[in-house]
């Protein structure tokens, strides 16, 4: 589908901004501010009251909009998102203010002292990084979202916020750049994600380049040959103090040589893969996987101490180290580690043992299966697919554990039967390597009619052969069972 043609993105932008007019007035302000929390029962009614006690309808609509955008926004901003403007596409991109917390701690530790956010949306990012005392130029090329940002920094004295692009940003207005380059196209139908950051706005490639000027300026980590960006050949370059958000899809292959690019885990999603360049970035960590659950957050990198797996338990695990807190997370990857360490390969597939492990989205896209197979002394069952296995039960925050319990070939009447047998009627289905769809399968096995016994059911492939799995989560002892495989369903 073609994008809308440059006339149609300007009205869009004048209706977005006119729409936000009558709350930048004093008495709009003073509206919503003074609006009951938000509840949609009770959202028409309110709006006929207000209309009725002489409020310009325009104002009413715009001020019941934000008041319901604020109720939303509580889940990424929590408490400011009360004295705070939206829209919803800004609110649907923006980051959450403890991630953008960790985005902005880089900043502080490698002693940045002013900040560009390139693609600032409604301020997020801005907030973090002015709340750690950094001087913020925020830059959006959408007027609306400008208008937003300014309100969402008024509390900041040291932020300030500009209509421009992200393309053709002079690199010596501030130490450090943070970007948000625009990873959706616009159609007919809404948008889509692009996953080639190539079609990125601006793309990787000029992200490479603003931070190879940056560190031109104010010096940074210095590169030759290939880690050198495209024009460069094999001079020496330094990357300055740069961070840019990619698709968390991102193919690790085209990645820059010479930067840290974390990938993050927010209890259970795959938000975001962040690359991170000269001082900001951890020497010799090509990638790391922060996984934030609600223990903490939790950092696996390729780092090695060597001399044995890493005990991940607590409330944190950093490197080949458990912490009982990791404190910042941005910055745990910056810790005292010894030397760098190779990252292992994927593990040769093995035989099913005694515990099934799932590895966080954010431990898989950062190619560390190999690190957490060492560290759980597991392997693979598969060459192909995600799953851990091994005899030692261990606790860790990078992956979800299960004791296995049976294992059987695929088979609709088996697994009925097997059921039955069992009386396991709550069942959690998950798959990996399959063509089996889990709710398919459930409105097919109808379980509730076999009792109140619960398992976990894993389909999946084991030797290249169609397999189920009957687990339990760890934590959990079934009645009757060991958390020992039985060798199948005989």
């Amino acid at each position: 589908m073609p994008a809308p043609s440059a006339n149609d993105a300007d009205a869009q932008a004048d209706d977005a901004v006119r729409a936000l007019e009558p709350l930048l007035r004093p008495e709009g302000w003073t509206l919503l501010n003074t609006l009951p929390p938000y509840r949609e029962k009770d959202a028409l009614r309110l709006g006929a009251t207000l209309r009725e006690a002489g409020h310009d309808p325009a104002l009413v609509s715009a001020a019941l909009t934000q008041s319901r955008l604020r109720a939303r926004a509580t889940e990424k901003f929590g408490e400011f998102a009360a004295s705070m403007l939206f829209t919803p596409h800004g609110l649907e991109q923006a980051t959450r203010l403890p991630v953008a917390a960790l985005h902005a701690e880089r900043f502080a530790k490698a002693e940045v002292g002013s900040v560009a956010d390139l693609g600032c949306g409604i301020g997020g990012d801005s907030m973090a990084l002015a709340g750690l005392g950094m001087d913020v130029l925020a830059v959006d090329r959408d007027p609306a979202t400008v208008a937003v940002a300014t309100v969402n920094l008024r509390p900041f004295p040291n932020a300030r916020v500009r209509l421009g692009r992200a393309e053709g940003h002079d690199p010596t207005q501030t130490e450090g750049i943070w970007l948000d380059p625009a990873r959706r196209a616009v159609s007919g139908r809404g948008t889509r994600r692009l996953h080639d950051p190539e079609q990125y706005e601006p793309p990787l490639s000029a992200v490479i380049e603003l931070a190879a000027r940056l560190g031109s300026l104010h010096g940074g980590t210095e590169l030759e040959g290939p880690c050198a960006p495209s024009g460069h050949g094999g001079s020496h370059v330094r990357f300055g103090a740069l961070g840019a958000k990619l698709g968390p899809a991102i193919d690790r292959e085209l990645l820059p040589a010479g930067t840290e690019t974390q990938w993050l885990s927010w209890h259970g999603q795959v938000l975001e893969a962040t690359c991170w360049f000269g001082p900001l970035a951890t020497p010799g960590t090509p990638t790391s996987a922060l996984v934030v659950d609600r223990d903490g957050a939790h950092l696996l990198t390729a780092r090695t101490h060597g001399g044995g797996p890493a005990r991940s338990h607590g409330a944190g695990a950093n490197g080949d180290e458990s912490d009982e807190s990791v404190g910042p997370p941005a910055a745990a990857g910056a810790g005292d580690r010894a030397d760098s360490g190779e990252v292992p390969g994927d593990p040769q597939p093995g035989p099913l043992g005694d515990h099934l492990y799932e590895p966080d989205g954010a431990v898989i896209r950062a190619g560390l299966i190999g690190r957490l197979a060492r560290d759980l002394d597991a392997h693979t069952l598969d060459p192909t697919i995600a799953y851990l296995t091994g005899d030692l039960r261990t606790t860790t925050p990078f992956a979800r554990g299960y004791a296995v319990r049976d294992v059987m070939p695929f088979s609709l009447k088996r697994l009925t039967s097997y059921l039955k047998e069992h009386r396991l009627g709550v069942l959690e289905i998950k798959k990996r390597g399959t063509a089996v769809e889990p709710e398919e399968l459930r409105r097919r096995l109808r379980p509730r009619r076999f009792g109140e016994e619960s398992a976990t059911l894993v389909l999946t492939r084991i030797a290249g052969e169609q397999m189920v799995v009957v687990t339990s989560p760890h934590g959990h002892s079934p009645a009757g069972g060991t958390g020992s495989p039985s060798g199948g369903a005989q």
